[in-house]
């Protein structure tokens, strides 16, 4: 008998706790991603889901895919996991989910925006934000709106980053937006100068930056260092405070793509913006709607489906029209990508993230 068949058959008589697992590297790159599960947990467990309360067990992945993966193979290897949610990053995340979906795990993205996590015909697996290919799109839009026609793109050489990188020069072309230079490592500020002035010579624009934190933050920084003058747009893996943190000054005017915004007038994101600034004194992120997002969508698909299966729980999110989440409508193609789901830009003004109309 398969893993993934034992783990039915064995959740399918449990009455107990409900367990879910979470990937996240919670000690250094948490951004209230830990807050968002337990403020959702507490919420949740308040009245129960299918007449059990859920049980939450964390493990830290360290952004590492050797952690990644060993996190992965313990939480399959326990039969009374129904669910896991989890990893931070696309280089993490999709290493692991081949072993969950083996395994018959419900495995759900919150922050992994690679195509490649909903290939090949994967059905535990559900991405819970747009992917490179939506995220891109977006990006290209807006740089076309801003009259950009010569972009260069600096992409980090992972999963993450050549995903993004690909996508926005897809989009961009169909827009007649010229890359005119692709760059993913630099040996030291005299070849950034180099670059600097080789995209003011070929007529650059705006920069693109397809990197995850802290390394986004630190190459603005670096290029503002080597002489950049120009715009510079990012990903959603720029979307943090550290973003200014790390860059203070370099990073002003830098726009982001984002999927939460805690100004929205929707009743419930006030309520849990206020729920989660009186429970942890400050305002919650994208991390921590996601991870909000996350354990409330899987407890209403446990209750849709009426059963702990993953497989039972997968079917009722794929036959879901539109569940309302914090960080927007969700639905899901057969796949396990999300459809629709709003992209919304952030612009550092002042040393502070502003929302763009």
């Amino acid at each position: 008998m398969s893993m993934s068949a034992e783990r039915a058959m064995k959740l399918g008589k449990s009455s107990d706790e409900i367990v879910v697992g979470a990937a996240w590297p919670f000690a250094d790159r948490n951004d209230g991603f830990k807050e968002g599960l337990e403020l959702a947990l507490e919420e949740i467990n308040q009245t129960g889901v299918i007449g059990s309360k859920i049980k939450l067990e964390q493990k830290d992945d360290l952004s590492s895919v050797t952690d990644g993966l060993t996190i992965a193979q313990n939480f399959s290897n326990d039969l009374n996991v129904t669910a896991v949610i989890g990893d931070r990053s696309s280089a993490v995340t999709v290493p692991a989910s081949k072993v969950y979906e083996q395994a018959g795990v419900l495995f759900l993205a919150p922050t992994s925006t690679s195509p490649k996590l909903t290939e090949g015909g994967v059905s535990h697996i559900f991405r819970l934000i747009p992917n490179d290919t939506q995220i891109g799109a977006e990006m290209a839009d807006y740089a076309n709106s801003k009259m950009y026609k010569n972009i260069a793109v600096f992409y980090a050489n992972d999963e993450y980053g050549r995903g993004l990188a690909n996508s926005f020069e897809d989009s961009a072309k169909i827009s007649d937006i010229q890359i005119i230079d692709r760059v993913s490592d630099y040996k030291d500020i005299d070849d950034l100068r180099r670059l600097v002035n080789k995209w003011n010579a070929l007529g650059c624009d705006a920069v693109f930056v397809a990197e995850a934190m802290p390394d986004g933050a630190n190459i603005i920084l670096e290029l503002r260092k080597a002489g950049l003058n120009l715009p510079v747009m990012g990903g959603d893996a720029l979307d943090s405070d550290s973003l200014i943190e790390i860059g203070e000054k370099a990073v002003e005017g830098v726009v982001v793509a984002s999927i939460f915004n805690p100004n929205d007038t929707d009743p419930k994101v006030r309520d849990f913006v206020e729920s989660y600034k009186s429970r942890f004194g400050a305002e919650p992120n994208k991390y921590a709607a996601q991870a909000y997002d996350s354990l409330h969508l899987l407890a209403a698909a446990i209750t849709e489906a009426d059963s702990r299966k993953p497989a039972d729980i997968a079917a009722a999110l794929r036959k879901q029209e539109t569940w309302p989440g914090v960080s927007g409508d969700r639905s899901f193609d057969a796949s396990g990508d999300v459809n629709d789901m709003h992209i919304v830009m952030k612009q550092v003004k002042q040393g502070q993230f502003e929302y763009l109309k």
